[in-house]
């Protein structure tokens, strides 16, 4: 797995409003918030079968309410494509956990 080329991470990350790049462009990160805990531990739950089928798997932790989401690519040194796959399929996942309730 490579890095993603910087033209095509601008282009990407348009499309993922609610993620911050970090300042090394190495990371994405998101805070998910839920209505409570059940709502935010299903998310994670359907992430994570998610993430065993893409074989990529977040740092992530969950308080309350809220998943806080870290990604990279450790073997590529940096963001790659999955990493942006990864984040569309939460923000899918997080739209409609939060539009059913």
């Amino acid at each position: 797995m490579n890095p993603i080329d910087p033209t095509t991470l601008s282009a990407r990350m348009e499309a993922l409003p609610g993620w911050t790049l970090d300042e090394e462009k190495r990371a994405i990160s998101r805070s998910f918030r839920f209505q409570d805990f059940a709502q935010a531990f299903g998310f994670m739950s359907q992430m994570a079968i998610v993430s065993e089928k893409m074989d990529h798997h977040p740092e992530w932790f969950n308080v309350y309410n809220r998943v806080e989401v870290r990604l990279t690519t450790h073997d590529a040194n940096g963001l790659t494509t999955r990493d942006l796959d990864w984040a569309s399929r939460a923000d899918s996942a997080f739209k409609n956990a939060t539009e059913a309730a």
